[in-house]
């Protein structure tokens, strides 16, 4: 396990301060604003701090507010309902007396049913593709030190594409985007601890394929659009393992309104779907002309 993944271990495992509240510290890299994975995935430990016996199925989260990297977050819990086979808990995540972020959680026991499911789709072997390193060695002459600093830092998620990192691609491609994610290190076997990491992860790149068949050629970082995520939705479907390869296969099958949709579902490297995410985001045009210097937030 590498130091970055210690650390984001560390930081989604969150300090209790009082019954159903807890507090949650921030990763040390710097941004301009809180990740949104982070927080969702740290308001998931919350409300999973207060369940016994049964298993996250689903969440749904809205982000309400760009998060403050320089102070921590509130998580105030409320146990919705406690049933014989189901448990609702809803999160509100606080900084600056407002809410930033609220998500809801449905648990449930372990029961036996009916199972089916579509097969997993093509995808070249995580192991044929470019690293992250490999990929920004690729456009590390176009991008701004500060940029390169950040890009270059140990990363607690592999990630692996066919395709540049959508922040990075300037050229449009619509259809499949297979990705490939792991933990960058040996993780124990606790299930809570897989759960959090990917939720953490559904959000890395999710909001860029709604982007992806509007790209222009030459443009990075997004200079012709500002985004940012507005709901996130996942659907835990069977245990998993974030620290063994998962295939994440990604699309954008819609965008209106300055709003786009996304989709993508999760597999195991044998082809077992194991996860379902969601995800809507704001895409408004903007004149990159008119920024300059400055990157859209």
């Amino acid at each position: 396990m590498n130091a970055a993944l210690e650390s984001l271990i560390e930081v989604l495992s969150l300090e209790p301060i009082e019954v159903n509240i807890f507090r949650g510290h921030n990763e040390s890299q710097s941004r301009e604003r809180l990740f949104g994975g982070q927080v969702a995935a740290q308001a998931f430990t919350a409300a999973a701090r207060t369940v016994e016996g049964r298993t996250a199925h689903s969440l749904h989260g809205y982000f309400l507010r760009a998060g403050d990297p320089s102070i921590p977050i509130i998580f105030n819990v409320d146990r919705i309902r406690d049933g014989s086979s189901f448990a609702t808990r809803r999160v509100v995540a606080v900084q600056h007396g407002e809410a930033i972020f609220n998500m809801s959680v449905s648990y449930h026991i372990e029961e036996e049913g009916y199972e089916h499911q579509d097969p997993m789709p093509d995808a070249p072997s995580p192991d044929d593709l470019p690293t992250w390193e490999e990929r920004m060695a690729e456009v590390a002459d176009k991008l701004p030190a500060q940029a390169t600093n950040w890009l270059s830092a140990e990363r607690p998620i592999e990630y692996r594409s066919p395709e540049q990192h959508g922040m990075f691609a300037s050229e449009p491609a619509t259809g499949p985007n297979p990705v490939w994610i792991r933990a960058n290190g040996k993780l124990p076997d606790d299930p809570l601890i897989h759960q959090c990491l990917f939720v953490y992860a559904s959000d890395m790149g999710m909001v860029s394929n709604i982007h992806r068949p509007h790209r222009k050629s030459g443009r990075f970082f997004f200079r012709d659009v500002m985004m940012a995520s507005l709901d996130h939705a996942v659907w835990f479907h069977r245990p998993f393992r974030m620290d063994e390869w998962l295939l994440f296969t990604q699309q954008s099958p819609i965008a209106s309104g300055a709003r786009g949709y996304a989709n993508a579902t999760l597999y195991t490297r044998e082809g077992t779907r194991v996860a379902t995410v969601t995800q809507e985001g704001l895409m408004r045009r903007i004149d990159p002309e008119k920024l300059g210097n400055k990157r859209p937030v």
